[in-house]
């Protein structure tokens, strides 16, 4: 319920709210400027973090006396709630990953147990040709805080564009920090169909959740089909890996900072 049917498999969620669909158009806006920008995608990400805690985080058994047990010895809760004690490592790309990571770092800080929260910071950027074509992703450094032996590792980066950067991000995580997380998950504004077939090829555990599939650059005839369907034949990207219809470069935007 609440997203949008789709043939790619079943580890990538792309959610169908018209309220968050409205700010998300509202973002990508050629005249949509800061501080609007960033109040958006708080906004946007804070949405997506109750959505993605509730349907993937792990739940325990809970008997909770409420404040009406004063009067009535019924008044007790037993439910399966949230685990607090999860651990959670939420994984800053920069530089559009800054706003979002931190932003989860706090949420999770102010809900969860704050000894099992914690932030691990990625410095990685697009590496292009002399055509300004993208040919992959250079990690330049990395402050990683430990294990991430049975924590939920969070990413949560904007566009979800070529694939390249979550890959290499995962790569490093699994070559040369120890331990086995419970999930890796994306958390996505926009993702193309490229990135997804990226993601599924070389990460297929990973699980994917955004506000927005864009693959506006495919014909007419792909884009009456159910997404997924002619997945070889669907396109999001332009030839400078940019999302289309897209939102331009969230880590530009961002920071006010056009190089």
């Amino acid at each position: 319920m609440g997203e949008v049917g789709h043939r790619y498999g079943d580890n990538y969620h792309i959610l169908s709210d018209p309220f968050l669909s409205s700010l998300l158009a509202t973002l990508c806006s050629k005249k949509t400027e800061q501080p609007l920008i960033t109040d958006l995608i708080k906004i946007l990400y804070h949405a997506l973090l109750c959505r993605v805690v509730g349907l993937e985080f792990p739940c325990k058994k809970n008997t909770i006396q409420t404040r009406m047990s004063k009067f009535h010895k019924e008044a007790v809760l037993q439910a399966p709630l949230m685990d607090f004690n999860t651990k959670v490592v939420t994984v800053n790309l920069a530089r559009a990953g800054i706003v979002p990571s931190q932003l989860s770092y706090e949420f999770f800080n102010h809900i969860f147990k704050p000894k099992y929260v914690r932030q691990d910071h990625i410095y990685i950027n697009r590496v292009t040709d002399a055509k300004d074509h993208v040919v992959g992703s250079q990690i330049s450094g990395y402050k990683i805080g430990g294990s991430i032996h049975n924590a939920m590792v969070l990413f949560p980066d904007p566009m979800g564009a070529t694939g390249g950067s979550i890959c290499a991000t995962l790569n490093l995580y699994k070559k040369k920090i120890p331990g086995k997380p419970l999930k890796w998950i994306a958390l996505n504004l926009i993702v193309t169909p490229e990135y997804l077939k990226t993601v599924k090829k070389e990460h297929p555990d990973l699980r994917v959740y955004a506000l927005r599939l864009d693959r506006g650059l495919s014909s007419k005839r792909i884009l009456k089909t159910t997404p997924g369907t002619y997945w070889d034949q669907e396109k999001g990207l332009n030839q400078f890996q940019y999302i289309v219809p897209g939102a331009g470069g969230l880590g530009e935007l961002l920071n006010n900072a056009f190089v």
